[in-house]
């Protein structure tokens, strides 16, 4: 039986100013899903999730979440319903310890009367244990993959339906992108839709159940991983030559 959709994105349009930054694009994911959107720089991936969240205004098209469609998208409402998203710069306050940032991921619960914080921060401490060494520690003095640890420990104090994140692999070490990666499919089985925007393609499509290429603002192909792996333009775009072995 498939999952209900959790997001569904229809003919998006994003323009900044006169430029159109994206063209009538539609996606879907569905709960317990990873899909990723890959393409090159400056294909509006970015700009996607930034439109999605509410931090940009959208020009045409409609964003429906969890079976509601918001005539005006606002961030905490978003927040609110359920959505996260993980920015690029991972946006920690580096003069606060971990635990002080863990808590403000669940600022917007506790608004709405939810009392169930040092529970989900048990959890995320059972997700990445090392956070639960450094606790103490002053966010801006971790290292770049305990940094990501945090911004996505953040995003899941907020119990999130959807997950969305922007470039999560970006200047880390292997080993550590497959800790992350690890993670995200961890997250997957208990439930959580994830929106995965990433410039390592090959780690991407092994990872999601399907994906969206993005090139110049408009989605050029989409389809289960498996197929795209095998898309002789992938490969070739995106995989490098080899790229199926």
């Amino acid at each position: 039986m498939e999952q209900p959709v959790i997001l569904e994105v229809e003919d998006l349009s994003v323009g900044y100013g006169k430029v159109e930054a994206l063209h009538h694009v539609s996606l879907k994911v569905r709960a317990g899903e990873i899909v990723t959107v890959i393409g090159p720089n400056g294909a509006g991936k970015t700009t996607l999730l930034s439109a999605i969240m509410g931090l940009l205004p959208i020009g045409a098209g409609t964003v429906g979440f969890l079976g509601s469609t918001p005539r005006e998208i606002e961030v905490e409402r978003m927040v609110a319903m359920g959505m996260t998203l993980v920015p690029e710069k991972r946006e920690l306050f580096g003069e606060m310890s971990v635990e002080d940032n863990l808590q403000l991921g669940a600022f917007m619960r506790r608004r709405l009367g939810h009392r169930d914080e040092a529970a989900t921060m048990g959890e995320v401490y059972s997700i990445f244990p090392r956070l639960k060494e450094r606790r103490d520690q002053l966010a801006g003095t971790l290292s770049g993959g305990e940094r990501q640890m945090l911004a996505v420990g953040r995003a899941l104090m907020a119990k999130p339906k959807l997950l969305m994140l922007d470039e999560p692999s970006l200047g880390l070490a292997p080993l550590i992108v497959r800790e992350i990666f690890h993670v995200l499919a961890r997250l997957r089985k208990s439930g959580v839709a994830i929106l995965l925007v990433e410039q390592n393609a090959r780690a991407a499509l092994q990872l999601a159940d399907c994906g969206y290429v993005l090139e110049t603002g408009e989605i050029a192909l989409a389809g289960p991983s498996s197929e795209l792996r095998d898309n002789p333009r992938v490969v070739e775009s995106y995989l490098g030559f080899g790229g199926k072995h």
